[in-house]
């Protein structure tokens, strides 16, 4: 059964279209915000950006809840921002059924969806270290990369149409 992960910064739609993907394909969710400890969910709501050191355990967590639905058949949808190819090798690693989708898109949108978000612990702020941290996927990576100006609506059938092409919806 396939994995799939939604990267991109914060305020990009990735637990959106994550959710979507879970609904459309009768899938486990998984929502990396959920699996941070609350000393990251403190950095981060005093503005401070996370190091690698702070994101290792949090994407172990991550990489192991998604080993514990493949290994029990389960396909899963994770919505995590994986900013950086080694964050993406946890994750995807030695799982060939793992399948990337980035949502990329200009600052300026993505800012503005960020200030108009209520009751997450991201600040706005953290935006420009997230973008300076992106090292965004390789061909290598084999990425289905889609643009974040669309209605949410469009992207999910964005996605569901080339995760069909590659057999997987």
């Amino acid at each position: 059964m396939p994995a799939i992960v939604v990267m991109g910064v914060s305020g990009c739609g990735k637990t959106t279209l994550a959710a979507g993907l879970a609904a459309a394909l009768g899938w486990t969710l998984l929502e990396g915000d959920s699996f941070h400890p609350p000393a990251n969910i403190a950095k981060m709501r005093a503005a401070i950006p996370l190091d690698d050191a702070d994101r290792a355990p949090w994407l172990a967590a991550i990489a192991a809840a998604m080993d514990a639905r493949l290994g029990a058949g389960a396909g899963v949808v994770v919505a995590c921002s994986a900013l950086k190819r080694a964050y993406r090798a946890v994750l995807i690693g030695p799982r060939p059924e793992v399948v990337l989708i980035f949502l990329k898109g200009a600052r300026a949108t993505i800012a503005a969806r960020l200030a108009a978000r209520r009751g997450h612990y991201m600040p706005p702020g953290l935006l420009d270290s997230q973008l300076a941290t992106l090292e965004e996927p390789d061909a290598d990576e084999h990425p289905i990369t889609l643009a974040v100006d669309p209605a949410p609506a469009a992207i999910l059938a964005a996605a569901l149409s080339a995760l069909a092409e590659r057999g997987i919806a």
